[in-house]
C-alpha cells in the first residue's frame, strides 16, 4: 500500500485523467497530446489483460520468436523511433542510435537465453528405493512469477524503457509486463509498445502481454495491484525507495528490482595525480559532462589530494569543463532541480566553485564543479548534501590531506553503481604504498 507520505517521491504531482503531452525539452513547448493519465480502472484492465496473456508465453519457442520479431520490428522502425526520441529527450541521434542498437541486442540476447534453457535451473533427482530413507522422484525447475511492473527511466528512452532490459528479461522468463511510461518520452513509449504488440500478434500472443500506462497515479496503482508479482525500476533514490517500501508493505510483498541514483566515487591517489594530473583532469571533465551529466555512472564525487599535483589536476579539469558548451537536460523540471541543487551546495561554508554550474540559458544548463575540504565530509553534518546525487553536469571534488581523510569520506558513502581508483604506474604494479587498504 502506498501512503500519502510516499507520493511526493514518485515522479511528480497527481492529476486525475490529465492529458499526457509530448514536450520538446529544447524549447519547453508541447509537441502533441499522446494519451491521458490512466485511471485506477485502466491500470486494473491493463494488469488483467497482461495476466490473461500468460498462457501464450508458456512455449519457449514462441517466446524466443516473439523477442526476435520485436527486435526486428525496432530495427525496421529505427528512423522514426530515433526522430521521436530526439524530439522528446534532446539526447541526439548519435547517442540514440547506439542505444537503440543496444536495446535490439538485448532482445536477441534474451531470445538466445530462452532457447538455451539453462535459466530454468532444472534439477532431476531419480528415485532410489534402496536409500535410507528412500529417495522419491524429485524434479525442480523455475516457473514465471506472473505480471511484472516496469518503471521506465528518463535518461535511457530505449534501453531502460518500454522495450528495455527489464521488459526483455521478464518476457524471456514468461512474465507479461505492464510498463509505466516515463513522462519525458510518452510518444516514443507508445510507438515502442506498438512495435512489441505487433510482434506479439505475429506469434498468436495477445497484445495485452505488453501493457502501457501513463501518469503518476498509475504508477502508484500499479505497484499495489494484487496481480502484479514483481517490479523493476530505474530512477532516483527517493522514487525507488518509495516504490520499494510500497512493494514491501503489500499484504503479500513482492520482489522489487531497482537501479537507483549513484554518486560513483572516484579516488585519485597522490602518486597518480603527480604522474598524470592533466590527463586525469581532462578525462574527468569528459566523463562528468557526457550526455549533459545524465548517465547513471557519472562521477559525482571525486577525491583529489591536496598540494601541487592536485592543483594541477583541478586546473586541467577547470579548463576542460570551461570549454564545454551548455546543454539541454531531459526536461525543465530536471533543469530547475539541477539549478537549485548546485546553488544549495555552493552556498555551504567552505565550498567553492572554480567553474560555476547552473543555468546556461533559457532552456540549457552549463557544466561546472565544486570543491570542498575532506574534513567537512568525515562526519555527519551540514555537508551531507554533498553525498547525494545531483543529476546533471556537475561533480564535487573533495580535497584530502592524507589517506585517513580519504578513508573517512569513503567510509560514509552508501552503495554505488561504480567506483574508480586512479593509481600511478608504480602503484598499479604493487610498488610503494599500493598495498594500503581502502574501504570496500
Amino acid at each position: 500500500m502506498v501512503t500519502q507520505r510516499m507520493r511526493p517521491y514518485l515522479e511528480g504531482p497527481a492529476v486525475a485523467a490529465a492529458p499526457v503531452w509530448s514536450v520538446d525539452p529544447r524549447t519547453g513547448k508541447q509537441r502533441e497530446q499522446v494519451a491521458t493519465e490512466a485511471t485506477a480502472q485502466e491500470v486494473d484492465a491493463a494488469v488483467r489483460a497482461a495476466r490473461a496473456a500468460r498462457g501464450a508465453l508458456a512455449d519457449r519457442a514462441v517466446r524466443s520468436a516473439f523477442l526476435r520479431s520485436a527486435a526486428a520490428g525496432l530495427d525496421a522502425a529505427a528512423d522514426g523511433l530515433i526522430g521521436t526520441a530526439d524530439a522528446e529527450t534532446a539526447l541526439g541521434p548519435v547517442r540514440l542510435t547506439g542505444e537503440l542498437a543496444r536495446t535490439v541486442y538485448q532482445l536477441r540476447a534474451f531470445a538466445g537465453i530462452v532457447d538455451e534453457g539453462a535459466f530454468l535451473d532444472v534439477i532431476i533427482d531419480h528415485p532410489d528405493e534402496t536409500a535410507t530413507p528412500p529417495v522419491p522422484d524429485l524434479r525442480r525447475y523455475k516457473v514465471p512469477l506472473g505480471v511484472v511492473a516496469v518503471y521506465s527511466a528518463s535518461n535511457f528512452p530505449f534501453a531502460f524503457s518500454v522495450a528495455g532490459g527489464d521488459t526483455a528479461s521478464a518476457l524471456a522468463a514468461g512474465c507479461p509486463v505492464v510498463v509505466k511510461a516515463h513522462p519525458d518520452h510518452p510518444a516514443l513509449s507508445e510507438l515502442v509498445a506498438g512495435v512489441l504488440r505487433r510482434a506479439a500478434a505475429e506469434h498468436g500472443i495477445p497484445e495485452g502481454v505488453v501493457g502501457l500506462v501513463h501518469g503518476f497515479e498509475a504508477g502508484v496503482e500499479l505497484i499495489g495491484h494484487p496481480l502484479v508479482a514483481a517490479a523493476g525500476f530505474t530512477g532516483s533514490v527517493r522514487g525507488g525507495r518509495a516504490l520499494f517500501d510500497a512493494a514491501a508493505a503489500r499484504p503479500v510483498p513482492i520482489p522489487f528490482h531497482g537501479e537507483l541514483g549513484s554518486l560513483n566515487p572516484v579516488l585519485v591517489t597522490e602518486e597518480a595525480a603527480a604522474e598524470r594530473a592533466e590527463a586525469i583532469g581532462s578525462g574527468l571533465a569528459g566523463s562528468m559532462t557526457l550526455g549533459v551529466g545524465q548517465f547513471c555512472v557519472k562521477p559525482g564525487l571525486v577525491l583529489v589530494p591536496s598540494g601541487d599535483a592536485g592543483d594541477r589536476l583541478l586546473k586541467s579539469l577547470a579548463d576542460a569543463v570551461g570549454d564545454t558548451a551548455a546543454g539541454v537536460l531531459l526536461d525543465h523540471r530536471m533543469r530547475d532541480d539541477f539549478i537549485a541543487g548546485v546553488a544549495e551546495r555552493a552556498q555551504l561554508p567552505g565550498v567553492e566553485a572554480p567553474v560555476t554550474p547552473g543555468a546556461g540559458g533559457e532552456h540549457t544548463v552549463s557544466p561546472g564543479f565544486l570543491t570542498v575540504p575532506a574534513r567537512g565530509l568525515t562526519a555527519e553534518g551540514a555537508y551531507d548534501l554533498l553525498l547525494e546525487e545531483c543529476f546533471g553536469p556537475v561533480t564535487v571534488v573533495v580535497r584530502y590531506a592524507d589517506d585517513g581523510e580519504a578513508t573517512a569520506v569513503l567510509s560514509r558513502l552508501p552503495g554505488n553503481l561504480t567506483a574508480t581508483v586512479h593509481l600511478s604506474a608504480g602503484e598499479a604494479a604493487g610498488e610503494g604504498r599500493a598495498r594500503r587498504s581502502w574501504p570496500s
